[in-house]
């Protein structure tokens, strides 16, 4: 089987890569029938020579390979005919802007299998940058909270090498007794949750947290069963608040209440209530003034995040009360960081991270006959049309919605 590590081609462009040159020798020694290419590009965290250093073999195209390897959307006239693919293609939703994209993919009779859907068989997701977007969300936040009160000036995180380097920035600043919030526990709420722990920040009981007073920064990392709560009174449960998210309310006010920074690292699904709409934040009660919206999500749950923001300029303000934007500064306005490409700012460590989980559940499943399944999941398109699991996507194919 004979792989190839594609050149990323996406706009802005994205540095990171599914296997770094360790990783592809990891891979070329359990499998000895596996041959990786690698596709010269200009732009990868990793360079050419790296590559070369480790006996890589570096080409200008990969014609000649059956499974070509690579993170972002590929521009559909670099699409080569009759290959596999592996991206995010950000179609599953049926993203409008990538419609044309899947469409070319059936077209050019291409089997595609999209790292979103990689899973094992109870469908949690196995290969993923998530822990990274947390880890450089969390110091992006650190980052706006200084400048918004001109406390201090941490460099951006694309200047830096590693997480050790944000660490190390962030070991540097002086807080008073500030009140932050962190939702969510999966992969990206405890990759923030490893700066704050890296910062030795003391985390505090939900309790603690909504009624006492420190004379030091602390933190409360909470999860879905805490910030919501059931509508008939019953007592709910986080397994049962995923299994019936219409039956509930958001009881995340309380915590508006006394926060002053709140890291947004929890995952919304379809059907949840809001943590906090427009109207609360209006409220003279509620006190938060920074936001790293690390889930980002577009009007929605976090109702300050009215739109993503870029590497580039990543903050912007939030007026509540009028509904705008806003400079960030203003004493009124909520500072909003909502960067929705994160780890493309620590593509180094986020490559290595990605590639150590894609080595070890997807590529023995080329050489053990998918015993898993966990191909057969993630492929979304064969023979030139989609598989049985993503038919719900051929309306959207079609163009009828």
């Amino acid at each position: 089987m004979k792989f190839g590590i594609i050149r990323e081609r996406k706009n802005p462009p994205d540095r990171r890569v599914v296997l770094s040159p360790e990783e592809c020798q990891n891979v070329l020694s359990k499998f000895p029938k596996a041959e990786i290419l690698v596709e010269s590009s200009p732009i990868r965290v990793f360079s050419d020579q790296e590559y070369a250093d480790k006996g890589l073999k570096v080409v200008n195209d990969l014609e000649t390979c059956e499974v070509l390897l690579g993170v972002k959307e590929v521009p559909i006239d670099a699409l080569l005919p009759n290959k596999k693919y592996f991206f995010f293609s950000h179609t599953i939703k049926k993203q409008p802007y990538n419609q044309e994209l899947l469409q070319a993919v059936l077209d050019k009779n291409i089997e595609l299998y999209d790292h979103e859907v990689i899973t094992n068989a109870k469908g949690a997701r196995l290969v993923a940058f998530g822990r990274y977007a947390g880890i450089v969300g969390a110091y992006n936040g650190f980052r706006a909270y200084g400048l918004k009160y001109d406390l201090f000036q941490l460099p951006k995180a694309e200047s830096l090498l590693d997480q050790q380097a944000l660490i190390a920035e962030l070991k540097k600043i002086q807080l008073s007794n500030i009140k932050i919030l962190l939702t969510g526990k999966g992969r990206v709420g405890n990759g923030a949750k490893e700066m704050l722990d890296a910062m030795e920040l003391k985390k505090v009981s939900v309790s603690e947290y909504l009624n006492d007073s420190f004379e030091e920064p602390v933190y409360c990392q909470i999860d879905a069963s805490e910030y919501n709560k059931r509508k008939d009174a019953v007592r709910g449960s986080k397994a049962d608040f995923f299994k019936n998210p219409g039956e509930y309310r958001s009881d995340f006010f309380r915590f508006a209440k006394v926060t002053d920074f709140y890291i947004a690292g929890h995952f919304y699904g379809d059907g949840a209530p809001y943590l906090y709409t427009r109207e609360d934040a209006k409220q003279q009660e509620f006190k938060i003034k920074v936001v790293a919206d690390i889930s980002c999500d577009i009007d929605g749950p976090v109702a300050s995040t009215v739109r993503s923001s870029t590497i580039a300029e990543p903050i912007y303000g939030y007026d509540p009360q009028s509904e705008t934007e806003t400079d960030f500064k203003n004493e009124d306005a909520i500072a909003v960081m909502a960067v929705d490409n994160l780890p493309c700012e620590l593509p180094r460590d986020a490559s290595v991270g990605f590639g150590d989980a894609f080595s070890k559940y997807v590529i023995p499943s080329f050489f053990n006959g998918d015993k898993d399944g966990i191909l057969e999941r993630a492929l979304m398109t064969q023979n030139g049309k989609l598989t049985q699991r993503y038919t719900y996507l051929q309306n959207y194919v079609d163009g009828k919605e």
